[in-house]
């Protein structure tokens, strides 16, 4: 369901003495120093703000698209949102997808993070934001797999589909938070880019034995964790078949599995509303069947005991992406350069500040 703060009036701020507000860029690496090595923190901060989300103190409007004519598989999207609790923020995630960015070498994914003060609505910091991104979807994923596996058997047979970026954020958070598995799959369309998470894994001291899979099916057959980390834009995966061994499947990309897939799982999302939008596979699921009979509720209901998902079927997990957790993990950057006495301001970026001459 979407959740949004109470609608109950606030009082305006009270009039008085006003600053003038700063503004700090901090670019990649900083962002990258202030979270490296900190993922069980970030676990728990991603949860706490998705709790907080849950209980209805934030607003996360939809997501706003902005498409391309000429390049059709292209997207920039727009994620505004409001935390409140103890320290209020908002703000917005501007993040573009270019999937043709690979071809040449660059990434897919490029985002700034924008911090707005609660109570003047001036934004006071900029940031890199890919990182942010890949860390609040890593540590999402990182927190559903314990949440999802506390009543099955716990997974030692991982597999990515896709392995960019953010496989390997979701690997790097879920080894950092206590998992290892005894053999890691791996299936990508691009042998540059098996190639180089097979070397990632190999650096990172993973243990187990690394299969590089010809195929999606044979990967997904042999893996009780699947994750879908693609550029997909449609259904590629339709057969349920490849499914019947009932594995945990972090579904982060969000357009791999068709309608029958998930018609035959207990499906999960991190947001209700959100999630079935934008010809997500669970927006095709809707579209078909004209209900939301298929969804079992959210991992806010796990979480609070509301529902246990049963073990005698796959567990999709599909988590839409929430604007509130990109705010959290951004503020945490903030706050961690601001304190190390390294922030990057901007002198005078806000200059017409008198109403009247």
């Amino acid at each position: 369901m979407t959740t949004t703060r109470s609608t109950t009036p606030q009082p305006a701020p009270q009039a008085g003495p006003v600053t003038v507000p700063g503004f700090a860029v901090i670019p990649g690496a900083q962002v990258q120093h202030a979270l490296q090595g900190r993922e069980t923190l970030i676990v728990e901060l991603i949860e706490a703000t998705y709790r907080l989300h849950s209980a209805g103190d934030s607003v996360n409007p939809p997501s706003y698209f902005l498409r391309f004519p000429d390049h059709p598989s292209a997207r920039i999207i727009a994620l505004p949102a409001s935390i409140g609790g103890p320290a209020p923020v908002a703000g917005l995630k501007w993040i573009s997808s270019f999937p043709h960015n690979v071809t040449a070498g660059l990434p897919r994914a490029s985002a700034v993070l924008i911090l707005n003060d609660h109570n003047t609505g001036y934004p006071f910091a900029c940031l890199e934001a890919s990182i942010i991104s890949a860390t609040r979807t890593a540590a999402l994923a990182a927190a559903a797999t314990d949440w999802l596996t506390r009543n099955r058997p716990r997974p030692t047979h991982a597999g990515f589909i896709g392995t960019g970026l953010i496989a390997r954020y979701i690997h790097t958070f879920l080894t950092r938070t206590g998992w290892s598995f005894d053999e890691i799959g791996v299936h990508d369309l691009s042998t540059d880019s098996t190639t180089g998470f097979r070397n990632y894994l190999q650096q990172s001291g993973t243990t187990g034995r690394i299969t590089v899979h010809d195929t999606a099916e044979h990967l997904i057959r042999s893996s009780d964790l699947v994750v879908f980390a693609t550029v997909a834009s449609q259904p590629h995966v339709h057969d349920p078949s490849w499914f019947e061994h009932n594995p945990l499947v972090l579904h982060v990309s969000l357009r791999d599995l068709a309608p029958q897939i998930l018609l035959t799982a207990t499906n999960i999302v991190d947001d209700i509303e959100h999630c079935l939008k934008a010809d997500t596979s669970p927006h095709l699921t809707e579209q078909l069947t004209g209900n939301r009979d298929f969804l079992h509720g959210t991992l806010h209901d796990v979480i609070a005991g509301r529902v246990t998902p049963p073990t005698d079927r796959p567990l999709v997990f599909s988590p839409f992406g929430l604007g509130v957790l990109d705010l959290a993990v951004g503020k945490y950057v903030y706050d961690h350069v601001a304190s190390s006495g390294q922030l990057h301001t901007i002198d005078n970026f806000f200059h017409e500040l008198r109403r009247h001459g």
